[in-house]
């Protein structure tokens, strides 16, 4: 018995190993740094420059460089439309915010048509366009201006690896709000089961929404947080190979492996409080172009909101 449970431990050890050389190997081939001409985003905002200021103390390059950050940071998650002979279009820009000692996550949607400037090229324009003529760098450098926040790290998918990871988990359950038909698909209202081709294409409809980008925004929470559902299950480690390579094609972040394990580490300790809002706006004409405007007070909301929680401003978020 005691050769019998010997082996047991053993093959469980192995399994492990293999499984953490699996993960190591996924995150090292999605591993993709920001440039180091990158310029560090120096916020306005004097709390925040001092957290800049601390973050670069004995530091070159970009703040998400270092191994040695634990504090909260900002992850900007980016749906990638990638297009043959086109570098594509940002169709989902989410800002995620986390603070890991106080287990506190706060996410909101940034619309595309979000009217802002595009920095490395001087004028406003759609904040998903910035992708379309400066990638990663340039929408990262959109956004920071547009909130007045520096961005820590990112997170880039591409639309095939999103169906593809669907597929693997089984598909999607959603409760579609109406009924809607969308590139030869029906959807009709309440709750239904998707594939991954159906739930792209639910995700990505937003000109029959009445609520236009933010009703699409929406949907993507759903299937997002029924993914995560899907992916927390026991049985999706059977999936775990297909997934970890599907991740590999078609992930891109500039987190490392070690960082990855710090944030698992820290979340472990309580369950993170996931709090969300949405930009409020209005859709305005210029030139014929349609855009979405966000108010100076509306920005200020969102920088204050994120700022509380990345200094650990407040005990309770307030913004709503």
């Amino acid at each position: 018995m005691v050769w019998i449970a010997a082996a047991l431990l053993l093959l469980a050890a192995s399994a492990s190993l293999c499984l953490y050389l699996a993960f190591k190997q996924t995150a090292d081939r999605m591993y993709k740094p920001l440039s180091a001409d990158k310029p560090v985003y120096v916020s306005t905002d004097p709390e925040l420059r001092a957290r800049t200021t601390k973050v670069m103390e004995g530091m070159t390059g970009h703040p998400a460089d270092t191994e040695a950050r634990s504090e909260a940071f900002t992850l900007l998650l980016l749906g990638v439309d990638e297009r043959p002979g086109d570098r594509g279009r940002t169709d989902t820009i989410l800002l995620i915010t986390v603070n890991p000692d106080r287990a506190r996550v706060f996410q909101f949607h940034i619309p595309r048509d979000t009217r802002t400037r595009m920095v490395n090229r001087g004028f406003d324009d759609k904040i998903n366009h910035a992708y379309a003529y400066d990638g990663i760098e340039g929408t990262i450098a959109a956004v920071e201006h547009f909130l007045d926040i520096p961005i820590d790290y990112y997170v880039q998918v591409n639309m095939e690896g999103f169906v593809a990871l669907v597929d693997l988990l089984g598909g999607v359950d959603v409760d579609n709000p109406f009924a809607f038909e969308y590139l030869g698909h029906v959807f009709p209202a309440g709750p239904q089961h998707l594939d991954g081709e159906q739930a792209l294409k639910f995700a990505r409809m937003r000109y029959d929404d009445p609520r236009g980008d933010l009703g699409r925004n929406a949907r993507q929470r759903q299937v997002v947080g029924d993914l995560l559902r899907r992916a927390s299950r026991i049985d999706a480690v059977r999936s775990l190979p297909a997934m970890l390579d599907q991740a590999a094609q078609h992930v891109r972040t500039n987190v490392s492996f070690d960082q990855m394990k710090r944030w698992i580490w820290q979340l472990q300790k309580k369950e993170a409080v996931v709090e969300t809002t949405e930009i409020r706006g209005s859709g305005v004409m210029l030139n014929g172009i349609y855009y979405f405007q966000v108010s100076e007070n509306e920005r200020q909301r969102l920088h204050q909101a994120v700022k509380d929680v990345l200094l650990d401003l407040t005990s309770d978020l307030q913004f709503r």
